[in-house]
Protein backbone atom coordinates (compact mmCIF):
# COMPACT_ATOMS: atom_id res chain seq x y z
CA UNK A 1 0.00 0.00 0.00
CA UNK A 2 1.39 3.54 -0.95
CA UNK A 3 2.82 6.08 1.92
CA UNK A 4 0.12 8.32 1.38
CA UNK A 5 -2.84 6.00 1.42
CA UNK A 6 -1.13 4.44 4.77
CA UNK A 7 -1.38 7.44 5.99
CA UNK A 8 -4.73 8.42 4.86
CA UNK A 9 -6.66 5.29 6.27
CA UNK A 10 -3.97 3.99 9.32
CA UNK A 11 -1.98 7.26 10.01
CA UNK A 12 2.05 6.96 10.71
CA UNK A 13 4.37 7.73 14.05
CA UNK A 14 6.03 10.65 14.22
CA UNK A 15 8.75 8.58 13.40
CA UNK A 16 7.61 7.24 10.64
CA UNK A 17 6.29 10.39 9.23
CA UNK A 18 9.94 12.21 9.85
CA UNK A 19 11.24 9.16 7.73
CA UNK A 20 8.65 9.48 5.23
CA UNK A 21 9.58 13.16 4.18
CA UNK A 22 12.93 13.22 4.86
CA UNK A 23 13.17 15.26 7.68
CA UNK A 24 13.90 14.57 11.42
CA UNK A 25 11.60 13.67 14.39
CA UNK A 26 13.16 16.79 16.02
CA UNK A 27 11.78 19.21 13.28
CA UNK A 28 8.21 17.59 13.34
CA UNK A 29 8.10 18.07 17.01
CA UNK A 30 9.38 21.75 16.47
CA UNK A 31 6.72 22.13 13.58
CA UNK A 32 3.70 20.77 15.94
CA UNK A 33 4.98 22.88 19.33
CA UNK A 34 4.65 26.09 16.88
CA UNK A 35 1.29 25.11 15.30
CA UNK A 36 2.59 24.82 11.67
CA UNK A 37 2.19 20.74 11.62
CA UNK A 38 -0.12 19.45 13.96
CA UNK A 39 -0.99 15.77 13.71
CA UNK A 40 -4.50 15.33 13.40
CA UNK A 41 -4.64 13.05 15.94
CA UNK A 42 -3.10 10.52 18.74
CA UNK A 43 -3.00 7.22 20.08
CA UNK A 44 -4.37 6.57 23.65
CA UNK A 45 -0.98 6.81 24.60
CA UNK A 46 -0.57 10.11 22.86
CA UNK A 47 1.36 9.83 20.28
CA UNK A 48 1.12 11.75 17.74
CA UNK A 49 -0.38 10.14 14.83
CA UNK A 50 0.15 11.57 10.90
CA UNK A 51 -3.01 11.36 8.70
CA UNK A 52 -2.70 11.26 4.68
CA UNK A 53 -3.34 15.24 4.69
CA UNK A 54 -1.05 16.16 7.45
CA UNK A 55 1.70 14.53 5.17
CA UNK A 56 0.54 16.86 2.34
CA UNK A 57 1.31 19.74 4.68
CA UNK A 58 4.27 18.55 5.76
CA UNK A 59 5.46 18.57 2.09
CA UNK A 60 3.84 22.01 1.33
CA UNK A 61 5.87 23.23 4.05
CA UNK A 62 9.33 21.44 2.67
CA UNK A 63 8.56 23.32 -0.79
CA UNK A 64 7.93 26.70 0.96
CA UNK A 65 11.40 25.95 3.30
CA UNK A 66 13.13 25.31 0.05
CA UNK A 67 11.71 28.89 -1.57
CA UNK A 68 13.54 30.42 0.78
CA UNK A 69 10.02 31.12 3.00
CA UNK A 70 10.41 31.76 6.96
CA UNK A 71 8.38 29.40 9.07
CA UNK A 72 6.18 32.06 10.40
CA UNK A 73 5.07 33.02 7.00
CA UNK A 74 4.90 29.63 5.78
CA UNK A 75 2.38 29.14 8.67
CA UNK A 76 0.84 32.39 7.52
CA UNK A 77 -0.03 31.55 3.93
CA UNK A 78 -0.85 27.70 4.55
CA UNK A 79 -3.65 29.02 7.76
CA UNK A 80 -5.07 31.63 5.10
CA UNK A 81 -8.80 30.83 4.29
CA UNK A 82 -8.68 33.43 1.43
CA UNK A 83 -5.29 31.51 -0.53
CA UNK A 84 -6.48 29.19 -3.12
CA UNK A 85 -4.36 26.13 -2.45
CA UNK A 86 -4.17 24.86 -6.09
CA UNK A 87 -3.38 28.08 -7.11
CA UNK A 88 -0.22 28.84 -4.37
CA UNK A 89 0.71 25.36 -5.41
CA UNK A 90 0.79 25.95 -9.11
CA UNK A 91 3.65 28.79 -8.18
CA UNK A 92 4.94 26.99 -6.29
CA UNK A 93 5.61 24.69 -9.00
CA UNK A 94 6.91 27.57 -11.55
CA UNK A 95 9.16 28.95 -8.64
CA UNK A 96 11.07 25.68 -8.19
CA UNK A 97 11.33 25.07 -11.87
CA UNK A 98 13.41 28.31 -11.71
CA UNK A 99 15.25 27.49 -9.14
CA UNK A 100 16.41 24.18 -10.72
CA UNK A 101 17.21 26.12 -13.88
CA UNK A 102 19.50 28.15 -11.57
CA UNK A 103 20.52 24.99 -9.97
CA UNK A 104 21.45 23.20 -13.44
CA UNK A 105 23.36 26.22 -14.83
CA UNK A 106 25.78 26.25 -11.37
CA UNK A 107 26.03 22.44 -12.62
CA UNK A 108 27.24 23.84 -15.59
CA UNK A 109 29.57 25.89 -14.00
CA UNK A 110 30.86 23.24 -12.04
CA UNK A 111 31.71 20.86 -15.02
CA UNK A 112 33.51 23.56 -16.15
CA UNK A 113 35.66 24.16 -13.48
CA UNK A 114 36.49 20.11 -13.29
CA UNK A 115 37.30 20.29 -16.98
CA UNK A 116 39.62 23.02 -16.33
CA UNK A 117 41.01 20.88 -13.34
CA UNK A 118 41.29 17.63 -16.01
CA UNK A 119 43.28 19.62 -18.29
CA UNK A 120 45.32 21.89 -16.35
CA UNK A 121 44.41 25.70 -17.88
CA UNK A 122 40.91 26.60 -19.87
CA UNK A 123 42.68 26.98 -22.91
CA UNK A 124 43.71 24.83 -25.64
CA UNK A 125 46.98 23.47 -25.80
CA UNK A 126 47.52 25.92 -29.31
CA UNK A 127 46.76 28.84 -27.03
CA UNK A 128 48.66 27.96 -24.16
CA UNK A 129 52.04 28.31 -26.61
CA UNK A 130 50.53 31.28 -28.25
CA UNK A 131 50.41 33.00 -24.52
CA UNK A 132 53.26 31.97 -22.91
CA UNK A 133 55.69 31.14 -25.79
CA UNK A 134 57.39 28.57 -28.02
CA UNK A 135 59.27 27.38 -24.70
CA UNK A 136 55.81 26.24 -22.98
CA UNK A 137 55.18 22.61 -23.35
CA UNK A 138 51.51 21.82 -22.47
CA UNK A 139 51.93 18.82 -20.97
CA UNK A 140 53.54 20.58 -18.54
CA UNK A 141 50.05 21.16 -17.02
CA UNK A 142 48.90 17.32 -17.24
CA UNK A 143 52.22 16.68 -15.17
CA UNK A 144 51.60 19.05 -12.40
CA UNK A 145 48.00 17.63 -12.59
CA UNK A 146 49.83 14.22 -11.86
CA UNK A 147 51.68 15.58 -9.08
CA UNK A 148 49.55 17.53 -7.68
CA UNK A 149 45.89 17.02 -8.42
CA UNK A 150 44.76 15.59 -4.91
CA UNK A 151 45.87 18.69 -3.26
CA UNK A 152 44.02 21.61 -1.75
CA UNK A 153 45.96 24.08 -3.60
CA UNK A 154 45.56 22.30 -7.25
CA UNK A 155 41.86 22.47 -6.29
CA UNK A 156 42.25 26.54 -5.86
CA UNK A 157 44.40 26.31 -9.11
CA UNK A 158 41.49 25.17 -10.89
CA UNK A 159 38.86 27.12 -9.78
CA UNK A 160 40.69 30.05 -10.86
CA UNK A 161 41.79 29.26 -14.19
CA UNK A 162 38.12 28.46 -14.74
CA UNK A 163 37.07 31.79 -14.05
CA UNK A 164 40.38 33.41 -16.52
CA UNK A 165 39.84 34.26 -20.03
CA UNK A 166 42.46 33.81 -22.61
CA UNK A 167 43.05 37.71 -22.57
CA UNK A 168 43.38 37.38 -18.70
CA UNK A 169 46.35 34.90 -19.42
CA UNK A 170 48.15 36.84 -22.04
CA UNK A 171 48.30 39.71 -19.20
CA UNK A 172 49.63 37.42 -16.62
CA UNK A 173 52.14 36.00 -19.19
CA UNK A 174 53.21 39.18 -20.24
CA UNK A 175 53.80 39.99 -15.93
CA UNK A 176 55.71 37.32 -16.03
CA UNK A 177 57.66 37.78 -18.97
CA UNK A 178 58.35 41.41 -17.23
CA UNK A 179 59.51 39.93 -13.82
CA UNK A 180 61.51 37.55 -15.48
CA UNK A 181 63.73 39.84 -17.62
CA UNK A 182 64.42 42.17 -14.36
CA UNK A 183 65.51 39.05 -12.26
CA UNK A 184 68.03 38.22 -15.42
CA UNK A 185 68.75 42.06 -15.31
CA UNK A 186 69.47 41.67 -11.69
CA UNK A 187 72.17 38.28 -11.91
CA UNK A 188 74.12 40.37 -14.90
CA UNK A 189 74.43 43.03 -12.94
CA UNK A 190 75.79 41.39 -9.68
CA UNK A 191 72.59 41.99 -7.39
CA UNK A 192 73.36 40.29 -4.17
CA UNK A 193 70.70 37.94 -3.41
CA UNK A 194 69.85 39.26 0.53
CA UNK A 195 69.63 43.08 -1.08
CA UNK A 196 66.32 45.00 -0.41
CA UNK A 197 66.10 45.20 -4.59
CA UNK A 198 66.38 41.54 -4.87
CA UNK A 199 63.78 40.68 -1.50
CA UNK A 200 61.18 42.81 -3.44
CA UNK A 201 61.99 40.79 -7.15
CA UNK A 202 61.33 37.59 -4.62
CA UNK A 203 58.11 39.32 -3.36
CA UNK A 204 57.17 39.56 -6.98
CA UNK A 205 57.69 36.25 -7.94
CA UNK A 206 55.77 34.94 -4.58
CA UNK A 207 52.84 37.26 -5.39
CA UNK A 208 52.67 35.86 -9.06
CA UNK A 209 52.30 32.39 -7.80
CA UNK A 210 49.54 33.49 -5.56
CA UNK A 211 47.62 34.34 -8.36
CA UNK A 212 47.32 30.50 -9.45
CA UNK A 213 46.89 29.10 -4.83
CA UNK A 214 47.65 31.28 -1.92
CA UNK A 215 51.48 31.10 -2.06
CA UNK A 216 52.94 31.36 1.79
CA UNK A 217 56.74 31.99 2.33
CA UNK A 218 57.30 28.85 3.44
CA UNK A 219 56.06 27.45 0.40
CA UNK A 220 57.86 29.69 -1.77
CA UNK A 221 60.77 28.40 -0.09
CA UNK A 222 59.85 24.80 -0.60
CA UNK A 223 59.11 25.92 -4.61
CA UNK A 224 62.72 27.95 -4.59
CA UNK A 225 64.36 24.63 -3.63
CA UNK A 226 62.28 22.81 -6.80
CA UNK A 227 63.71 25.11 -8.93
CA UNK A 228 67.68 24.12 -7.87
CA UNK A 229 66.70 20.12 -7.40
CA UNK A 230 64.75 19.82 -10.74
CA UNK A 231 66.25 19.99 -14.35
CA UNK A 232 63.31 21.50 -16.08
CA UNK A 233 63.13 24.81 -13.72
CA UNK A 234 66.89 25.31 -14.05
CA UNK A 235 66.92 25.29 -18.00
CA UNK A 236 64.40 27.64 -17.70
CA UNK A 237 65.56 30.14 -15.95
CA UNK A 238 69.52 29.82 -16.47
CA UNK A 239 68.49 30.04 -20.62
CA UNK A 240 67.53 33.84 -19.39
CA UNK A 241 70.28 34.83 -17.26
CA UNK A 242 73.45 31.79 -16.42
CA UNK A 243 73.11 31.17 -13.00
CA UNK A 244 69.44 33.00 -12.26
CA UNK A 245 68.09 29.22 -11.24
CA UNK A 246 70.52 29.66 -8.03
CA UNK A 247 70.24 33.30 -7.38
CA UNK A 248 66.37 33.43 -7.43
CA UNK A 249 66.05 30.43 -4.75
CA UNK A 250 68.74 32.15 -2.60
CA UNK A 251 66.49 35.55 -3.33
CA UNK A 252 63.55 33.68 -2.19
CA UNK A 253 65.35 31.88 0.92
CA UNK A 254 66.54 35.80 1.78
CA UNK A 255 63.13 36.84 1.48
CA UNK A 256 61.37 33.93 3.84
CA UNK A 257 63.90 34.55 6.53
CA UNK A 258 63.25 38.34 6.45
CA UNK A 259 59.50 36.88 6.62
CA UNK A 260 60.18 35.00 9.73
CA UNK A 261 60.86 31.63 7.57
CA UNK A 262 63.52 29.71 8.23
CA UNK A 263 64.37 27.86 4.85
CA UNK A 264 65.93 25.19 6.20
CA UNK A 265 62.92 23.84 8.31
CA UNK A 266 60.01 25.40 5.68
CA UNK A 267 57.85 22.94 4.63
CA UNK A 268 54.80 23.24 2.24
CA UNK A 269 51.85 24.66 4.79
Amino acid sequence: MPAYESAASEGLTVGQAAALVGVSVKTLHHWDEIGLVRPGSRTTAGYRVYSGEDIARVHRVLVYRELGFELAAIGRLLDDPDVDAREHLRRQRSQLLERIGRLEHMVGAVDRMLDASRRGLLLTPREQVEIFGDQWRPEWAEEAERRWGDTAQWRQYAERAATMSPLDWKGHAADVDALNAELAAAVRAGLAPGSERAAALAERHRRQLSAYFDCTHSMHVCIGRRYVDEAGFAEYYDAMAPGLTRWLRDAIFANARAHGVDPETAVWE
